[in-house]
């Protein structure tokens, strides 16, 4: 499995979730403050079209938000 890369910002809720989730899992991940990183926020843009996060980029595939059973599947757990 490719790193995935999750585009944040400190006071995200959902952020923290979906962290929280690869920590569990002992799933490395990348993460990219969309706040204070100007080069990640316009990559995470690119990416998704989205202004919002969590914008989690698993190499095939991007997920919006924090959607605990699409992580689940990706990182091959239960």
């Amino acid at each position: 499995m490719t790193k995935p890369i999750i585009y944040t910002t400190p006071s995200c809720s959902y952020c923290k979730l979906a962290k929280a989730l690869f920590i569990e899992n002992n799933v490395e991940y990348e993460e990219k403050n969309v706040a204070v990183d100007m080069e990640a926020q316009h990559e995470m843009i690119h990416k998704s079209g989205q202004l919002g996060v969590p914008v989690t980029d698993f190499g095939d595939e991007i997920i919006i938000g924090f959607d605990k059973r699409k992580f689940l599947e990706k990182i091959g757990a239960k």
